[in-house]
């Protein structure tokens, strides 16, 4: 009961507090405007981060307040992580309202992205042990990762996954989708693949899971609202914190949301190549590809969730680690085929029905 209490009191909160976001959003100028990138033709209020984030901090904080209602933890560091979960998240968000309204350039992005790693790593989030999945030892020995090596791929992790979040928020629904299907996976293999199952652990994706499912219907095609940079950053830290705090292996987080990782990195690679900044503004990701290829945003958004949630599902069900990684070199060698295809074949102009770009 306690885990659907949670999910039912974040669910509850964002689904009462986002038509406010949008009302504020609308009212403070926080509100995205038609330009040749975006996906709408009517202004939209981008002040939706704060009925993701709030909902969830608020959920949180219940969890710590009332600690004889939830499960109990065997982690002395728990809280400690928990703490820094809600701070990161709080920097990131705080941030990120403040890029929804001046605009901010790259610089400060950078900044605050290691700085939230850093929180990160104070807090006890950090990554310090990877599968090797040929042996049964973790890469680096039994201790893992020297530590130069863990606060480098720590603060990589934190910034790509904010980063990936918000360049894959760029469609009615589909980073909040994604991010639902992230939660979900990572909850079920906390409570049913651990071992020992993280049922305390487990509460905070529930959480998260209640708050952007109860964004989505008023975020998915045809959306009132949008989440904007504080929305986007504080999903893609809280995603990153998570996949930390469930042990959920690395395997199984990249599983989920490989898809959208290999994206970011094909168009880091694609502009660094042609000598343009990687953190350039334009409609070169997989998403905007296959609408100027004809689909519609609903089709794009459920052909994401279904890819997605196939292969969360394999990282649920499979215990063999080389199948994992099996499963994996699958993905990436399908993705890159279609992020290949999708940059050589001659797009056609947008459909105009009700579900394409507005």
């Amino acid at each position: 009961m306690p885990f659907i209490a949670v999910f039912l009191l974040a669910f509850g909160l964002t689904l009462t507090l986002t038509p406010l976001a949008r009302r504020w959003g609308l009212r403070l100028g926080i509100a995205d405007a038609p330009a040749p990138r975006r996906v709408h033709s009517g202004t939209l209020s981008r002040l939706g981060g704060l009925a993701l984030f709030l909902p969830f901090a608020l959920t949180v904080l219940a969890t710590l307040a009332f600690p004889a209602f939830f499960p109990a933890s065997t982690d002395p560091n728990e809280s400690t992580r928990r703490t820094g979960l809600l701070v990161g998240s709080t920097l990131v968000f705080l941030f990120g309202l403040l890029d929804d309204r001046f605009d901010l350039p790259a610089w400060p992005q950078a900044v605050v992205q290691v700085l939230a790693g850093l929180i990160g790593i104070a807090s006890l989030i950090f990554i310090k042990h990877v599968n090797n999945p040929f042996t049964n030892q973790p890469f680096g020995g039994a201790d893992g990762f020297p530590w130069p090596i863990v606060w480098l791929l720590t603060l990589f992790w934190f910034a790509g996954m904010m980063n990936t979040v918000n360049w894959l928020d760029g469609l009615d629904g589909l980073a909040a989708g994604v991010a639902a299907i992230f939660c979900l996976v990572v909850a079920g293999h906390m409570l049913f693949r651990a071992q020992p199952p993280q049922a305390s652990v487990a509460l905070l994706p529930l959480a998260l899971l209640g708050a952007v499912l109860g964004f989505l219907p008023y975020n998915f095609n045809p959306s009132s609202v949008i989440m904007g940079s504080s929305g986007s950053f504080f999903l893609g830290f809280a995603l990153a914190a998570l996949g930390i705090m469930g042990g959920a292996r690395m395997a199984t987080v990249l599983l989920v949301l490989g898809l959208p990782i290999l994206d970011v990195a094909w168009l880091i690679w694609h502009r660094v190549r042609r000598g343009q900044s990687p953190y350039q503004s334009s409609r070169d990701h997989l998403h905007h590809r296959l609408l100027d290829l004809g689909f519609t945003q609903r089709q794009i958004v459920l052909a994401y969730y279904a890819f997605c949630a196939l292969f969360g599902i394999l990282a649920l069900f499979i215990d063999s680690r080389l199948t994992k990684l099996l499963a994996l070199g699958l993905l990436t060698l399908f993705v890159l085929a279609v992020l290949w295809y999708t940059t050589r074949v001659r797009p056609t102009p947008a459909r105009s029905d009700e579900e394409g770009p507005r």
